[in-house]
């Protein structure tokens, strides 16, 4: 792992009721230990995951890609200022990578695309090809398979929104195969079942307070699938005999 463990500094956050600081997960979480190449984030929205996953991206000098570069009128800055209460363990000094936010990625496609046309050599991280002339599932994939081949951070913010649960399964597999080279690490925000089903994966829940280790099992989001699966009538609010919809 390039990254082993992330402290909050408690003592350096700002005075006053101002999101994200306080929220409980923070304050009341001191650490978190990075064991396994791909960790996964999960909660709730609101809940502060894809906050601290900027937060870290910042703090190693990785680049977040915002849709409107340069706008801050709507923007929390309490929230910009996270990743300076935060102290990152690194096993042999900061590496490069990449932060993936999907919903701005067609953006950023799009600013490649342009790019492109005065340096092509930018496109090589991304399969050589053009990203914007894809399908937006197979322009997400291309950019994993491409981008993941380097060693590096890669912190992806619900990589699940544009895909389908066949394309979460080619991405689970490539998760898989680029942490067991060794030279890629992965902290993820996600409310995939499908994703978190990785078996070498650790899971930390903001469900409540402070920052918890979870198993894949003890997840609402399996438990809430298998239980709609094997019983969707309990969910759906209807028995067997009122499935019978044929004319009297």
């Amino acid at each position: 792992m390039h990254i082993r463990s992330l402290t909050f500094l408690h003592d350096r956050f700002p005075e006053g009721d101002c999101y994200p600081f306080n929220l409980a997960v923070f304050t009341s979480t001191e650490k978190i230990a990075f064991n396994t190449p791909v960790t996964f984030f999960i909660g709730e929205n609101g809940t502060g995951k894809s906050t601290l996953l900027r937060a870290i991206a910042r703090n190693a000098g990785i680049h977040v890609w915002e849709e409107h570069e340069g706008r801050r009128d709507s923007r929390n800055l309490h929230e910009d200022l996270l990743h300076q209460v935060l102290r990152i363990e690194w096993s042999e000094g900061k590496v490069t990578g990449s932060f993936f936010a999907s919903e701005h990625f067609r953006h950023f496609a799009e600013a490649l695309d342009q790019w492109s046309r005065a340096d092509a050599g930018c496109l090589d991280y991304f399969g050589s090809t053009s990203l914007i002339v894809k399908s937006h599932g197979q322009s997400h994939m291309a950019f994993f398979e491409n981008r993941f081949a380097r060693k590096g951070l890669y912190l992806l913010d619900e990589p699940e929104n544009a895909l389908s649960p066949k394309r979460q399964l080619e991405l689970l597999h490539l998760l898989r195969g680029f942490s067991k080279r060794g030279d890629a690490q992965f902290i993820i925000a996600t409310h995939s079942p499908l994703l978190l089903a990785l078996p070498e994966a650790e899971i930390f829940s903001f469900g409540k307070a402070p920052i918890q280790k979870v198993t894949y099992e003890d997840t609402d989001y399996y438990q809430v699938y298998r239980d709609f699966l094997i019983g969707r009538e309990k969910y759906l609010g209807y028995g067997e005999k009122d499935r019978d919809i044929s004319p009297a």
